[in-house]
């Protein structure tokens, strides 16, 4: 799901994922913007005891969680927030201004080869939230993209 900032995707999803409670799913929520409100989702219907929350400190470490669920079996439903905010290790260690071209599309595409055979088998449902960013200089046709490269469209 992506969308411009503050357009409700993280609402949608929470709302996803309290119909799956509902129906007695179990859902996971990765955390990688460190913004969820918890007191909204509840006011959304989520019951927040048996919602799985994950903050994750790196783009690795979050896509290693949503993997080690997937392959559980145990779990019906991933949200990982956000795309955008799945920051490679690299780039959080490296100095500030460091030049990393494809990083994060990398660790996208590495990470969804890996999930996609797994989340099959399991019949889990994982939900990726991104968000539009503008394209600089582009004069023909749309300059609006998504962060994390080709590997999610």
């Amino acid at each position: 799901i992506y969308g411009p900032e503050s357009s409700g995707k993280t609402t949608l999803t929470l709302q996803v994922i309290a119909e799956m409670q509902k129906v007695g799913g179990t859902a996971a929520f990765i955390d990688a913007e460190h913004a969820l409100d918890v007191q909204y989702a509840s006011k959304l219907g989520v019951n927040v005891p048996e919602l799985l929350i994950s903050q994750p400190d790196t783009g690795e470490q979050a896509l290693e969680i949503a993997d080690a669920l997937v392959r559980s079996g145990s779990i019906d439903m991933i949200v990982i927030d956000s795309v955008a905010a799945l920051v490679p290790k690299a780039e959080i260690e490296g100095e500030m201004g460091d030049s990393l071209p494809g990083l994060q599309a990398r660790l996208m595409s590495q990470a969804l080869r890996k999930l996609t055979g797994t989340i099959k088998r399991t019949n889990c449902l994982v939900i990726f939230i991104n968000q539009i960013r503008m394209k600089i200089g582009v004069m023909f046709g749309n300059p609006e993209t998504t962060t994390g490269g080709n590997a999610l469209k």
